[in-house]
């Protein structure tokens, strides 16, 4: 099985990482919205989840326990 990037993915994580920034820079954050914002109209992105992921991990660590 494949796994797939989410849509606008390194969008999101990109503005994340600059908010989460000790170096934190207002201009650069604002040009990572908008750049968000963008691929969120292009792509029709309704809502984002990271329930997938959680699940991935839970799984991952009951297969190494078990």
């Amino acid at each position: 099985m494949e796994k797939s990037e989410a849509v606008c993915g390194q969008e999101a994580l990109e503005l994340l990482n600059c908010v989460a920034s000790s170096s934190f820079d207002q201009e650069k954050c604002i040009a990572l919205l908008n750049s968000l914002r963008k691929c969120v109209l292009d792509k029709k992105v309704k809502k984002f989840s990271l329930t997938e992921e959680k699940q991935a991990k839970t799984h991952n660590i009951g297969e190494k326990q078990g």
